[in-house]
């Protein structure tokens, strides 16, 4: 029998699974993963990605969840969204967009100390939209990061968020910043939460060694990263490569144009398990799965 349901705000959220809970949650979800222990029923896409339904069903203990997401990029907020998630009698419907925001920086946690160096200080984050706080929360929840730099179309824009993380972490120096190529010439991590439809950047605009996130574009007509950076990448890692394959606009193109195999994708699961060596340029490629938000879900159940 079903217990009564239990409703979570975007503050419950926030204040039940902290950012360092939420990256270690969904470092374990991406290790059952792995494992064979989830059920990912195909994610449906309606309206060209403006309505998607993510389901998920975690094997050992019978759970699931289900989350349904609205996306208007004309829209303030741009992402609305609904998680419900039922098992072991129990039942909670949470607000979807602060745990979708929560678990895709959380998964750039996990790639970011797998790959990134360890000792790395410099962040600069590309992106100044829903997604691009918690994007900071997690690489500083990893790395001893000392120094952020915000990029964004609008100063405006850059300048408030740089002064609301500097308020929130006292002990980095934050950046605001317009000019996107200043902003990763000298960077250890780059983050990139945007819509763009075409590259950011050229690759010979980046350092040496830097490990470089991209969760902005999820359809097929977006591209964030540009090829070159695919072709010359020592581990091109993504969350799930038949997900990447759909989805991603910068895998389809770097495939479709020879630039990469479908065996030069590496997924986040097994790759926890067997690490790539953190060396020269490397690129992690999120479009998110079902158990990135059966991992926030199933935390916020156990509180």
């Amino acid at each position: 029998m079903l217990g009564p349901v239990k409703v979570l705000s975007a503050e419950d959220v926030r204040r039940l699974v902290p950012m360092s809970t939420a990256v270690d949650a969904v470092r374990d979800a991406f290790r059952e993963l792995a494992a064979g222990n989830f059920v990912l029923p195909p994610r449906q896409i309606f309206g060209d990605g403006a309505v998607l339904v993510m389901s998920a069903y975690h094997t050992p203990t019978g759970t699931a969840v289900v989350k349904k997401i609205g996306i208007a990029l004309d829209q303030v907020p741009a992402i609305r969204a609904t998680v419900i998630w039922t098992g072991n009698g129990e039942q909670l419907v949470a607000d979807g967009s602060s745990i979708t925001t929560l678990r895709t920086g959380a998964v750039v946690g996990v790639a970011t100390d797998l790959l990134a160096q360890v000792d790395a200080t410099r962040l600069t984050l590309i992106g100044t939209g829903a997604q691009a706080a918690d994007q900071v929360r997690a690489v500083l929840a990893v790395r001893p990061i000392t120094h952020v730099t915000i990029t964004g179309r609008s100063a405006d824009r850059a300048t408030a968020l740089a002064d609301q993380l500097a308020t929130e972490f006292p002990e980095a120096k934050f950046t605001p910043s317009t000019s996107i190529d200043e902003a990763i010439a000298d960077t250890d991590i780059i983050c990139c939460a945007t819509s763009s439809a075409t590259p950011l950047f050229d690759a010979d605009a980046l350092p040496a060694a830097v490990h470089v996130n991209a969760i902005g574009a999820f359809r097929p007509t977006m591209r964030e990263l540009p090829r070159n950076l695919l072709a010359t990448a020592s581990t091109v890692l993504v969350d799930q490569r038949e997900a990447a394959l759909e989805e991603s606009g910068e895998v389809i193109d770097a495939i479709n144009s020879g630039t990469l195999q479908e065996p030069d994708l590496v997924e986040l699961g097994p790759a926890l398990s067997t690490p790539p060596p953190r060396q020269g340029r490397t690129v992690f490629k999120s479009v998110g799965v079902g158990a990135q938000d059966w991992a926030i879900a199933a935390a916020l159940a156990r509180d």
